[in-house]
């Protein structure tokens, strides 16, 4: 079978399965699968496949027709322009998550101290510390799994943080300039409408926020003026009709010049604030 048998194949098994974008998974599984770039395809489109090459590029294809993520097949998953590992253990990054990091980017300032919460596979932390490396750093999260995701990730990036196991401040002794979190806020009874990806893939707890998806903001608004620093920030994902209840909760906790900021699709995706002083 030729390069271009093979993608058109594969371009029809994931139809069939109803990815989206099943051509776009099928020409990135068709290279993974045999260890090639877009350049090579386009001049060897014609050539024969190896048996070997062609049975890893079956493989990948079938479980990507088991609507398995793409991300999970690969992985690793751009964010920020930087790339990161991720597994089952760790929601994949996403593009509207980094409205959140470039949010907390605008507010920093030299030696502050961060931390994050649901850190996850750690590309928020990551990339914040990335981009501003005179900071220092921990990420939280009550996975033992995902923190060896998120060491993985620091280690490839070479950014220095602490990493801290434990359900949001469990095991939190210090006291931060910032904290940033992206919680699970999906409402509980909307799960089951997810897609298949996320619904059978991506860790059920890092998307459940409750039966109103506010159960995760509730606790965060509540302890984190226990461990913020005088002046200190807490920027919050949030999901898109979220907003003001989570916006009324910080400012119910003294919070002050509470924003709500939107995404590139002009949704609301991040409230943050300060504590006085």
């Amino acid at each position: 079978m030729t390069y271009a048998q093979a993608a058109h194949w594969g371009t029809e098994q994931l139809q069939r399965a109803g990815v989206t974008d099943a051509k776009i998974d099928a020409g990135y599984l068709l290279e993974m699968a045999a260890k090639i770039d877009r350049s090579f395809y386009y001049m060897h489109m014609q050539d024969e496949m190896s048996a070997d090459q062609y049975m890893e590029y079956e493989r990948v294809i079938r479980k990507r027709a088991e609507r398995v993520p793409l991300q999970y097949i690969t992985g690793e998953q751009e964010f920020m322009g930087l790339t990161f590992h991720v597994n089952s253990n760790v929601l994949i990054p996403r593009q509207d998550t980094e409205t959140l990091v470039e949010e907390v980017l605008k507010h920093v300032r030299e030696e502050m101290h961060i931390l994050d919460l649901c850190t996850g596979s750690g590309c928020i932390l990551i990339s914040i510390l990335k981009n501003a490396p005179q900071l220092a750093g921990a990420g939280s999260d009550v996975s033992k799994q995902a923190l060896l995701v998120a060491k993985e990730n620091a280690k490839l990036h070479d950014v220095d943080a602490d990493w801290i196991r434990g359900n949001l401040f469990d095991n939190i002794t210090e006291k931060y300039d910032v904290i940033v979190s992206n919680p699970p806020y999906i409402r509980s009874r909307e799960v089951l409408n997810l897609m298949p990806e996320v619904q059978q893939f991506e860790p059920l707890e890092a998307l459940d926020g409750g039966e109103d998806g506010l159960d995760f903001y509730r606790k965060i608004c509540e302890k984190a003026p226990e461990y913020l620093n005088a002046g200190g920030w807490l920027f919050l994902e949030i999901g898109y009709d979220e907003g003001p209840q989570v916006k009324a909760m910080m400012e119910l906790r003294d919070f002050v010049d509470v924003e709500i900021k939107k995404d590139l699709a002009g949704l609301d995706r991040v409230v943050y604030g300060r504590m006085p002083g």
